[in-house]
């Protein structure tokens, strides 16, 4: 299992695993992964690593239907300004992939900021791991074991 699965293991959270069947060819991991399960794409959800201007790594989770608000994290992160963090640098600060990067069970324990229109549904998927397996969980529980909250951080995409 992935460390994500342990962790939610080890909090003893509800949490239920999907695998799919990987398309190296996919150009978005986390839309490959709402076709593939038959999901509305406002469930299925990114895990994405910004950087602020000294370096230092947030994660944000939006709808894969979504595009991530920079603005709108910095402001809810208190910070300036915020880019993208460099793929080297999410994978070796999270021990995953890119396309696998799991919101939990990560190496370091990262500020995290789930896009606050999660807070309305039962259930989300984010990714468990690795490319081809989502795990649903409540997003109070993502909160729970994360540390994390949630801000509006997602705009139409």
């Amino acid at each position: 299992m992935t460390p994500a699965v342990n962790a939610a293991k080890r909090a003893k959270i509800a949490h239920t695993l999907h695998s799919y069947r990987h398309d190296p060819a996919a150009e978005s991991y986390g839309e490959e992964a709402a076709q593939a399960l038959g999901l509305d794409a406002t469930r299925v959800f990114k895990t994405l690593l910004v950087s602020d201007e000294a370096g230092r790594l947030a994660v944000a989770v939006v709808p894969v239907s979504t595009k991530l608000d920079l603005k709108a994290l910095a402001k809810a992160w208190g910070v300036k300004k915020l880019a993208m963090a460099q793929p080297v640098a999410a994978e070796k600060a999270t021990g995953y992939v890119v396309g696998g990067i799991s919101p939990l069970g990560q190496k370091k324990r990262l500020p995290l900021f789930l896009d606050a229109g999660a807070e309305g549904l039962s259930t989300i998927f984010v990714s468990a791991g690795r490319r081809g397996l989502e795990i649903e969980l409540a997003p109070k529980d993502l909160l729970a074991l994360t540390q994390g909250r949630f801000a509006t951080i997602a705009r139409e995409g």
